[in-house]
């Protein structure tokens, strides 16, 4: 369903993209992003199998479609995710989403033909959600591997010397973390269940995690028996991975050409695998999640291993063992993404709250902040802040609670993002710009003074606007250069249904006074202005656009919802199933009318004064043309 916003051809020509281009450069903005995971893409025509990806031709034409207006795609995180739960946020750290895979390439000569046509066009012509944009997840999942384990058998009766060679590499490469990720899909066979705290041997549970030398060599037999057994299900895993990385690097040359870098997401979580996997480098009793405020006064419990300090460094500050883990996520997603990286949740990497196992994420339950609970009985160990650091009146959830920070505590607390996620970019030849921080609500002390001192641009979402704080950071006039700014993300509604919600109410008169205070300085019936804006939804949501592009931020982005006008949600917070995480750009996206870009960026000239829209009076008329 699409709202009534003004619209305009969603399809440009080269002209009118360049004159679009102009205008952004004319309003300071050096980069201009699109956002849309991977299962969103849209499928070329009798290609729809359930899941989208960018890999595949409807992705790939996607891609033209961007190239010459957009500087770069945000994709979703890249991990595979559970048989039972499609967030993409719980996806595994290394290995790749095999949901992302073409299908229709390995039915044709580059593979082979290791994938028979009557099967993939089996998976297209039963979609059940073949008519619609809605992803089928549960569908997919089982049909995408159905046809993996035949193009797999089909490799292996009829070998490609070229491909077997370039399979070995790729094994050997990725050693460090493929093995490991290939011998759980082999025990979720023996358990008959993906999720390891239900497999019923301990001694599987704990391969990685020996506690004796005994054990190590009780494991080492274990994981010897179970690569026999189950050799076969192993190189399968392996080889569709193989699968997934040679087609990214397909694709990511094919954006090259066509001027599209990709921004990657690295999400905050770590799959079951991967806890599994590297379970001897997490805090054993704690998770990770957030204190209670305003929307859940239990907090958030996620459930999400805590990375354990004592792990992370050596004693002459070089990465141990955790660290180097960590780095080596980075480094592949730097090297495969040189548009750079989204870091969900940067509070987690730098100050996070922890809370015990099995207990709320409350203080009365043992709760805190990591690294600045010098007063706790079983952190303080890894505390940076002192007791004479906090402000004791405050209780320990509350942002400000550090209030003083020296420059070697304001170092030790940004040790991870400078010795970890900035140097994993530097040597992949980017810099900090390629890093960017959803820092989106408050942020403690000491994440605000690391960002500050390493010069990390954070996101500003203009959606979170409180309108009765005239200092509000997510406001137009208080938006710096040095950030990301957006409407909305992943897990907002779509500025129209935004719209819909304020008009009429005394919160959307704030937000229309403040938007009128913002950009309509020069306009001599501002009170006129304000009432349109509090009774007519479609004007409330393009100047919400309008004030995106007029505010000062260099880097804008753009969610395809809002981008598209689709009046529907991608994600809804706290909610599973396939219904979640399902919505899709319609394959048919390009009758769609997307917002009207060219008037927006106009009207956002305009909102920066009359002698600023006087001096590029010859951006606007060509503005006007289109």
């Amino acid at each position: 369903m699409t709202c009534t916003l003004e619209k305009q051809s969603c399809v440009l020509d080269e002209k009118a993209k360049k004159t679009i281009r102009k205008a952004l450069k004319t309003l300071g903005k050096k980069n201009f992003a699109f956002i849309m995971h991977n299962g969103s893409f849209p499928s070329a025509e009798n290609e729809n199998t359930g899941f989208g990806s960018i890999n595949t031709e409807g992705g790939h034409e996607f891609i033209r479609f961007a190239s010459g207006l957009f500087d770069a795609i945000q994709l979703g995180p890249a991990g595979k995710t559970k048989s039972c739960d499609s967030s993409p946020y719980t996806g595994t750290i290394f290995s790749g989403n095999p949901l992302f895979i073409d299908l229709k390439e390995l039915t044709g000569k580059e593979w082979n033909g290791i994938l028979s046509e009557t099967t993939y066009y089996d998976i297209v012509s039963n979609n059940p959600n073949a008519n619609t944009n809605k992803t089928a997840y549960s569908y997919a999942y089982k049909k995408y591997g159905e046809a993996m384990q035949e193009a797999w058998n089909n490799f292996k009766a009829n070998p490609d010397k070229k491909l077997e060679k370039e399979f070995r590499v790729f094994k050997s490469e990725n050693s460090f973390w493929l093995d490991k990720d290939s011998l759980y899909e082999a025990l979720s066979v023996e358990h008959g269940n993906d999720y390891w705290p239900m497999w019923s041997s301990e001694t599987d549970k704990n391969l990685f995690n020996p506690q004796s030398i005994e054990q190590k060599i009780e494991f080492a037999k274990r994981i010897e028996e179970i690569e026999n057994k189950y050799s076969d299900e192993i190189e399968l895993y392996k080889f569709t991975q193989f699968v997934i990385a040679k087609q990214n690097d397909k694709t990511r040359e094919f954006a090259k050409k066509h001027d599209i870098k990709m921004i990657a997401d690295r999400q905050v979580a770590f799959s079951d695998r991967d806890t599994w996997a590297y379970q001897s480098l997490f805090l054993k009793g704690w998770c990770l999640g957030c204190p209670p405020d305003y929307f859940s006064k239990d907090g958030q419990a996620w459930g999400f291993p805590v990375m354990d300090p004592d792990r992370m460094y050596n004693a002459d500050g070089s990465l141990d063992e955790g660290g180097q883990l960590l780095k080596n996520l980075y480094k592949k997603m730097f090297k495969e993404n040189p548009g750079g990286v989204r870091i969900d949740h940067i509070v987690g990497l730098i100050d996070p709250w922890v809370y015990k196992a099995g207990k709320k994420p409350k203080i009365e339950e043992g709760a805190g902040r990591l690294y600045s609970s010098p007063e706790h009985s079983e952190l303080s160990k890894y505390a940076i802040a002192k007791i004479e650091d906090l402000d004791l009146e405050l209780s320990a959830d509350k942002e400000k609670r550090v209030k003083t920070l020296t420059k070697e505590q304001i170092k030790a607390y940004g040790r991870l993002i400078e010795k970890i996620v900035i140097a994993a970019a530097k040597e992949e030849g980017l810099d900090k710009d390629a890093i960017v921080c959803e820092d989106l609500g408050t942020l403690t002390n000491p994440v605000a003074e690391v960002m500050k001192a390493f010069e990390l641009q954070g996101m500003k979402l203009t959606q979170f606007t409180v309108p009765d704080e005239p200092k509000d950071p997510y406001r137009c006039a208080n938006i710096g250069k040095k950030c990301w700014a957006m409407v909305g993300t992943h897990d907002n509604e779509p500025v129209k249904m935004w719209a819909d919600k304020n008009i009429h109410s005394h919160e959307g008169y704030l937000h229309a006074k403040n938007l009128v205070e913002d950009l309509f300085k020069d306009a001599e019936n501002k009170d006129d202005i304000i009432v349109k804006l509090t009774d007519d939804a479609q004007f409330l949501a393009q100047t919400k656009l309008v004030e995106l592009f007029a505010c000062d931020a260099e880097n804008v982005q753009i969610f395809f919802t809002d981008y598209f006008n689709i009046y529907d949600v991608y994600n809804r917070p706290g909610t599973s199933g396939d219904a979640n995480w399902s919505l899709r750009l319609p394959d048919n996206y390009k009758k769609l009318a997307s917002i009207n870009l060219a008037k927006i960026l106009k009207l956002a000239i305009l909102a920066r004064g009359k002698e600023f829209a006087d001096k590029n009076k010859k951006v606007i008329e060509k503005l006007d043309e289109i």
